[in-house]
């Protein structure tokens, strides 16, 4: 895959450690993501050096040369050299024993040659290393998978998943990002082998799977790769084959929340923002544990947005995702399914709802809302694919709340605790907070405006 001259311009910090270990008489070169984005003409972030000097032997000679030095993974190898400001990882060439816990190499060996350190990579696109002088070493041939547009183990593929669960993740994700195809003896080893992702810890499942959620392919690999989504999230495990028994839905559980995700970026034009894109996931995961049938044998569900935003929460905090995300997603579920009159009363008690849970954040959220409703409904039937027309006028009553500002809280109201009591004459306690409250009811329902003058008239009469 040829590509201008450019595509190879490396970083000067990069060039500062690969001239000053190989003026010291070691080799060096550049590995990793930094070679595959740049022969796909991609751009490229952080870079890393492999060598066949020991660490120590790194520290010594990148300190001589003025780097600062930090030795943040010696065991397996590893130092980091700060240069023109810019960190850069420095490992020794390496083997991994075996991974006995399907995570961790029980011994790491440290060789002298590159090649060996390429094989024990994940994927034939991760196994390259570049050097400024010697150009592209492939011995796996990952330049040629990178023009087929596959992802293919280095090696035997169930001894590279068995090593490491997390790479039947990192499968997944290069394939979504990519756009690739995973061969087919890669991708019976990754299926065969899914359930082991259960032995990784839950925060580096988490991290693979908030890529792929934040890349908006979610709905697509519970698809394609329903073993591994199930082994990532078991929650979602319960939904698969779950049939709604609901003549307002043509998809199983599963199905629905797969294409709700997918509805959920086309509504937004691959724009939704990670709280919507987590809600679309985990939207109905409650929905199998709160299953019930009427007498017709007819399926309901009844308080899964209650539950399923409790259980968004487990499961998003097991998985170390941000708290101003798990904030807003559980919300989002929480709401998902209230079917409220499109009235300007009911979008304020929409927003106070919203702002409740995340202060602050009730008009892009309620906006959100009524993305998650739109591919909620589009995901359903046919007849019941209308509602998400119907949500228009919603979200002009959104729009013009907006403009409006209305206090959601009594601390936006024009009159506070001190004019309660110098007007109606009380001491301080509840009763005011409760006085305050009956303001802000009277408000909401338009029966006042929030004007001062009008709500001190109302306390005094």
């Amino acid at each position: 895959m040829a590509q201008p001259w450019d595509k190879w311009i490396v970083p000067l910090a990069a060039r500062r450690v690969i001239q000053a270990l190989e003026h010291a008489g070691f080799e060096a070169w550049v590995v990793g993501g930094w070679v595959r984005d740049a022969l796909l003409g991609m751009p490229r972030h952080d870079i890393d050096v492999t060598t066949d000097a020991t660490w120590q032997e790194s520290a010594l000679v990148l300190s001589e040369a003025g780097c600062a030095v930090c030795q943040t993974g010696t065991a397996h190898g590893t130092v980091t050299a700060v240069c023109e400001g810019e960190p850069i990882e420095v490992t020794t060439y390496r083997v991994d024993g075996a991974y006995s816990d399907h995570r961790h190499p029980d011994e790491v060996r440290f060789v002298r040659d590159v090649r060996e350190d390429l094989a024990r990579r994940d994927f034939t696109i991760n196994a390259m290393a570049w050097h400024p002088e010697r150009g592209l070493l492939d011995p796996f041939g990952g330049e040629k998978d990178l023009q087929a547009c596959v992802i293919r183990a280095v090696g035997d593929p169930q001894r590279r998943f068995d090593e490491d669960a997390l790479r039947i993740m990192r499968a997944v994700r290069f394939s979504l990002r990519l756009g690739f195809e995973i061969e087919p003896r890669t991708q019976g080893a990754l299926r065969r082998q899914a359930a082991s992702v259960a032995d990784v810890a839950s925060e580096r499942v988490g991290k693979e799977l908030d890529a792929i959620v934040r890349m908006g392919k979610a709905g697509r690999a519970l698809l394609d790769q329903p073993e591994v989504m199930c082994a990532a999230l078991p929650e979602l495990a319960m939904a698969r084959d779950f049939d709604q028994r609901s003549v307002y839905h043509i998809y199983d559980v599963y199905e629905h929340i797969a294409h709700v995700c997918n509805a959920v970026q086309a509504f937004t034009a691959g724009l939704a923002a990670p709280e919507l894109q987590w809600a679309a996931l985990l939207h109905d995961v409650a929905k199998p544990v709160t299953y019930s049938e009427d007498v017709e044998g007819h399926g309901h569900f009844f308080g899964h947005p209650q539950q399923g935003a409790q259980m968004a929460v487990a499961i998003m905090h097991r998985m170390a995702i941000p708290t101003e995300i798990i904030d807003a997603a559980s919300a989002l579920i929480r709401w998902h399914d209230d079917r409220i009159p499109a009235t300007v009363r009911a979008i304020r008690r929409m927003l106070v709802n919203l702002s409740k849970a995340c202060p602050g954040r009730e008009i892009p959220l309620a906006y959100e809302l009524l993305d998650l409703c739109r591919a909620d409904a589009v995901s359903k039937c046919p007849s019941a694919a209308s509602w998400a027309s119907k949500l228009d006028d919603y979200t002009r009553l959104v729009r013009q709340e907006s403009r409006h500002e209305p206090p959601l809280t009594t601390r936006q109201l024009a009159v506070n605790g001190a004019d309660v009591m110098r007007v109606c004459g009380m001491a301080p306690g509840p009763g005011v907070g409760m006085q305050l409250e009956v303001l802000l009811n009277a408000v909401m329902e338009g029966e006042l405006p929030n004007e001062r003058e009008a709500l001190l008239a109302w306390l005094s009469a």
